[in-house]
């Protein structure tokens, strides 16, 4: 809302004059723009510390000499600068901002924020990525969560989007939940033991870990299923297919329920061939090398790193086999102009590597592909472990967080004033799981509370949906029948100031996440906006405001608020709540 590019260009003209004046030839060091740390001191600041040596003189002069100069310019900004000691501050005037920050924020309405910052650039997003032989679990949630948003955030740049998920369908550990229930299942099914499907197949995942103790023999007979798998043997397709089936199934589900979806699903299965030919190919050009034993690998010592097996003695692919495949099967599907990877920090070797082979392969875009690398999750009690049954799967996670949600609900003795109490609590489940995972860094590692994240009180998701729920009862009791015009002058105090410029900053803030694949800066906002909006909601009266032009003025700010959390909702997946 503010136009810093305008003053800042205003002050580096008039101080380069004043400079010029004085006798100074050369060009001065860029202008820096601070944001004053209290309200009543501005709302722009220009440390002048940089120039004494050149003006020889103390930054304190060098403000006032400025400030003289600047307020007598015809045409500069609207508003005033002022000495602050060795900064020169601006108070900018608002009315003509706020009129026009009212005017777009209430008809632009839910694309209030959007940038064109992206327009005309094709980004394909692939996250999630699931093995068909376990659930989801935590670590996806946040995979999900990052992906979901990231998508979004994108979008609302004015990118055109292809969100991928990539479905990890064959490989050895496929096999050995495969081989566990061909050896213990007795024939039994996900509709015989009334187990969902992906939690069935994750069963025996487990048992295999187990028998896997017992028996030394059994991860040799798990490779040589893999070997008959790839070589196309009836029975083994027949079972793979059977159980993949049932994962599957069951993860569409999960998705359903965490509101998560894709533009379009790639299978391990039908692309690593494509990876395995890429590779022979190369090998014939050069690029690549092989072993003794027959392994095909590639010698990274041209990037500082290690050597990497591309294809196993026996022929049989790896995972950097089909993502090789992968991304080359989407280039062709919808050329893109950049492809991000959504995949946990412990892959950055990886995505490296596969960046490399791409390049070396001969493929332009390989230059602008990205790993958005994100943090491990733990739990209080330290790290899941899929191979032992210790994860919390993603099913169980919303059920428990909806029924605490519930518990809260009734606690409260607001179930009275829902329409359907359990779609409440699964939003306000939602909600939280979805603002936890994305308020950090996604590089951090991060430790998930579900008990902190449900809180309705501080950094949380329910904290935020009630303050949009508050504004929404508000509103429900203004009558706008008879309201007098928007004036934007009636709208003078600080925390009204202040409120305005943060709705006035958010199409930055849009803009920077989409530079940054990172959603936590909408998470900050949001927290930002709800903080000042409630301290403002306590301490001010709205509809009880001493004019009608007041109440409107004030109501307009509360509309424009609420458009604001709505729009920013939808970016992190954070479901909108009239009443809660």
């Amino acid at each position: 809302m503010i136009d810093r590019q305008s003053w800042k260009e205003t002050v580096q003209s008039t101080l380069q004059d004043l400079y010029a004046k004085q006798g100074g030839q050369e060009e001065l060091a860029a202008v820096v723009i601070q944001v004053p740390p209290k309200p009543e001191m501005g709302d722009l600041a220009f440390p002048l510390f940089a120039y004494a040596k050149a003006f020889r003189k103390a930054p304190n002069v060098i403000s006032q000499e400025l400030t003289q100069a600047v307020n007598a310019l015809e045409n500069k900004p609207e508003g005033e600068a002022f000495a602050a000691g060795p900064y020169m501050n601006v108070r900018v005037a608002m009315d003509s901002l706020v009129s026009d920050l009212h005017r777009n924020v209430l008809e632009d309405a839910q694309t209030w924020g959007n940038t064109n910052s992206m327009e005309g650039r094709r980004i394909m997003v692939e996250f999630s990525c699931p093995n068909t032989n376990k659930p989801l679990h935590l670590g996806h949630v946040r995979n999900d969560c990052l992906g979901a948003s990231v998508s979004r955030i994108l979008k609302a740049n004015g990118a055109q989007v292809m969100k991928v998920n990539l479905i990890n369908n064959r490989g050895v550990h496929i096999c050995k939940s495969m081989l566990a229930y061909k050896k213990f299942g007795n024939g039994e099914t996900p509709e015989s033991t009334g187990i969902k499907g992906d939690h069935f197949v994750g069963d025996w995942y487990v048992r295999f870990a187990q028998w896997e103790k017992e028996d030394p023999d059994a991860d040799r007979q798990a490779q040589e299923l893999l070997v008959k798998w790839e070589a196309g043997d009836p029975e083994t397709i027949e079972l793979w297919k059977l159980m993949n089936g049932w994962t599957i199934s069951g993860m569409e589900e999960t998705y359903r329920n965490m509101g998560i979806d894709f533009d379009r699903y790639y299978f391990e299965s039908d692309t690593y061939k494509l990876g395995k030919d890429k590779i022979l190919d190369g090998l014939e050009r050069g690029v690549f090398q092989k072993q003794e034993d027959g392994a095909i690998y590639i010698d990274n010592s041209d990037i500082g790193l290690d050597r990497k097996i591309l294809l196993r003695k026996d022929g049989t692919s790896i995972y950097i086999t089909q993502d090789i495949g992968t991304a080359i099967s989407r280039h062709e599907d919808w050329p893109f102009d950049s492809l991000v990877y959504v995949v946990a920090s412990e892959q950055q070797y990886h995505f490296k590597v596969l960046f490399h082979v791409l390049d070396k392969l001969g493929y332009p875009w390989a230059k602008n592909l990205h790993h958005l690398s994100y943090g491990m999750v733990f739990l209080p009690e330290g790290k899941m472990k899929s191979r032992e049954g210790t994860v919390v799967d993603a099913d169980d996670l919303m059920t428990s967080l909806s029924q605490m949600a519930r518990e809260q609900i009734i606690e409260k003795g607001r179930e009275e004033e829902l329409e359907d109490i359990d779609a409440t609590a699964h939003d306000i489940a939602l909600g939280a799981i979805n603002y936890y995972m994305l308020q950090f860094d996604p590089a951090k590692d991060i430790t998930f509370n579900p008990k902190e994240s449900l809180s309705f009180n501080g950094n949380t998701g329910p904290y935020l949906q009630y303050m949009g729920a508050r504004i929404c009862s508000m509103l429900r009791k203004y009558d706008a029948s008879n309201a007098p015009a928007f004036d934007p002058a009636l709208l003078s105090m600080e925390d009204e100031r202040e409120i305005l410029k943060l709705i006035g900053s958010y199409p930055e803030v849009v803009k920077k996440a989409g530079e940054k694949y990172d959603p936590s800066y909408i998470c900050a906002f949001l927290y930002d906006l709800s903080k000042k909006f409630s301290k403002y909601y306590h301490d001010t009266r709205i509809l009880n405001a001493e004019t009608p032009a007041l109440i409107s003025a004030r109501v307009s700010l509360c509309r424009m608020v609420l458009q604001c959390l709505k729009n920013a909702f939808f970016l992190v997946g954070i479901p909108f709540l009239e009443r809660m």
